[in-house]
C-alpha cells in the first residue's frame, strides 16, 4: 500500500480530502501528471490511498479497513447518481459540514465495490453509464473537486 499526501498551494476552502483507490497509477503517466497538478491546486491536505487486492473481497475488505467512520464517505459506482458540478459542489460542501470536514472518496478495482462497501456511501456517485479506466477516474475525479472547491469559492473557474 502507497499513501500519499499533497500540500494544497491554494487555500479556497477547507476541505480534507481522502481518495481510496485500487490500483497503482505509474508515477511516470501522462494520467499522473493531470492528477498531481489537480491534487496540487487542492487546499490543505490532500491524500491518495492505494490499494492491491488479490480478489474483489480482497480489495474491499482493504478498503472498509482505510474507511474513516468519521468522514463523510463518497463511493463512485456505476449505480450511483450523475451529479452536475454545480450539484456535487452543493452536496460535498453538505457531506462536509454535516461530518468532521473531511471527505473520503473510494474508486474500486476492475470488478467493481461489493455491496458491503456501497452500503457505507453517504452519496453513491456515478460519472455516466460510460466506463472510465480507473486511473482517468481519479483524474476526473481530481478534477471534479477541484471544480467543486472553486464553485463554493465563488471563483470563475467553472462558468455555466
Amino acid at each position: 500500500m502507497r499513501e500519499y499526501i499533497i500540500k494544497g498551494a491554494y487555500l479556497l476552502s477547507s476541505f480534507n480530502i481522502e481518495i481510496i483507490a485500487v490500483g497503482r497509477m505509474k508515477k511516470t503517466s501522462a494520467f499522473a501528471t493531470l492528477f498531481d497538478d489537480y491534487t496540487r491546486r487542492l487546499n490543505g491536505k490532500f491524500k491518495l490511498i492505494e490499494l492491491e487486492g488479490k480478489s474483489q473481497a480482497d480489495e474491499n475488505q482493504k478498503i472498509i479497513e482505510k474507511i474513516d467512520p468519521h468522514a463523510a464517505l463518497v463511493v463512485m459506482d456505476e449505480r450511483g447518481k450523475a451529479l452536475g458540478s454545480v450539484a456535487l459542489s452543493k452536496q460535498l460542501e453538505k457531506l462536509q459540514q454535516a461530518k468532521s470536514g473531511k471527505i473520503q472518496f473510494v474508486l474500486g478495482g476492475a470488478d467493481g465495490l461489493l455491496d458491503d462497501v456501497r452500503q457505507k456511501a453517504d452519496l453513491l456517485m456515478s460519472f455516466g453509464k460510460q466506463t472510465w479506466p480507473h486511473m482517468l477516474a481519479r483524474v476526473m475525479l481530481s478534477e471534479q473537486v477541484y471544480r467543486a472547491q472553486q464553485i463554493l469559492a465563488n471563483h470563475p473557474y467553472h462558468r455555466e
